[in-house]
């Protein structure tokens, strides 16, 4: 293991796949937190999931027994995209937006307003209500001359019945039906590590990132300079990990067995 715990003064983590899959907690949740906690390290929670907003997940959190989490430990691609849109586009600014509830809350709370037509941004992100017209509209705007801007591109998502469609498959879609390439948020861009940084006030070679996905939590952190440990607990399994083309600086099965070395470190 190329990692030392002990060096590490700051933590991001992934959710879907590493704290839980679906609505069921992971070996190891509560452990976790009760170390970030106690030894008051500084963390953020950064998830390619738009379909929630942070409070969404403060709850979630909540009910699985885990308190002390608040809205500011928490990024999402929505979140990320969020930051970037305010940086381009001011309040008022009309936006076609594909994806769930909780994107649309982030922008509607801004001030943004969500059309079909005439919009000067498409933000698409994950749509379990994703429809044909849906589709049809965003196509229409982003060949109109709206800016493409895609929460993140992950292809699958896992859940306790398998690998869903992601947002990435979404965007997949509209790339095609468009035929324009988006400006992509989350992971494993660098736009969410940046901002989870900037939070947390940590150097990147001080700050662990943990993920369940070679592509997108590892590649994207070490790119930002960050160490990586991948939990086999999601997306990458034993037979995936062979085949992939990074290299996480530390393995573990799930959080319990991370939790069990960082307290023996």
């Amino acid at each position: 293991m190329a990692l030392e715990l002990s060096r590490i003064r700051a933590v991001a983590c992934d959710m879907d796949g590493v704290l839980w899959l679906g609505d069921e907690p992971l070996p190891g949740l509560q452990a976790f937190f009760n170390l970030l906690h106690r030894r008051a390290l500084p963390y953020v929670l950064a998830t390619n999931n738009s379909s929630k907003t942070p409070a969404d997940y403060v709850a979630k959190l909540s009910h699985m027994g885990v308190n002390g989490v608040s809205d500011s430990n928490i990024i999402t691609s929505g979140t990320a995209t969020l930051h970037v849109l305010a940086e381009r586009y001011p309040p008022g600014t009309h936006i076609n937006m594909v994806g769930g509830t909780g994107l649309r809350h982030l922008l509607e709370e801004a001030g943004y307003i969500l059309v079909n037509q005439n919009a000067q941004a498409v933000v698409v992100g994950l749509d379990a209500g994703l429809t044909y017209e849906k589709l049809k509209y965003a196509t229409f705007c982003i060949r109109d001359g709206a800016e493409f801007i895609a929460t993140n591109d992950d292809n699958s998502i896992p859940t306790p019945d398998g690998f869903a469609p992601g947002a990435g498959s979404i965007v997949a879609a509209l790339r095609a039906s468009s035929e324009r390439e988006p400006v992509v948020i989350g992971k494993p861009h660098l736009p969410m590590f940046q901002q989870a940084l900037e939070l947390m006030g940590t150097t990147p070679k001080q700050t662990l990132m943990i993920g369940d996905r070679l592509e997108t939590d590892i590649i994207g952190a070490a790119q930002a300079g960050m160490k990586t440990a991948l939990l086999l607990t999601g997306v990458t399994d034993g037979e995936r990990l062979k085949r992939g083309d990074a290299a996480p600086d530390a393995i573990f099965d799930d959080l319990a067995q991370l939790v069990a070395a960082w307290e023996a470190s």
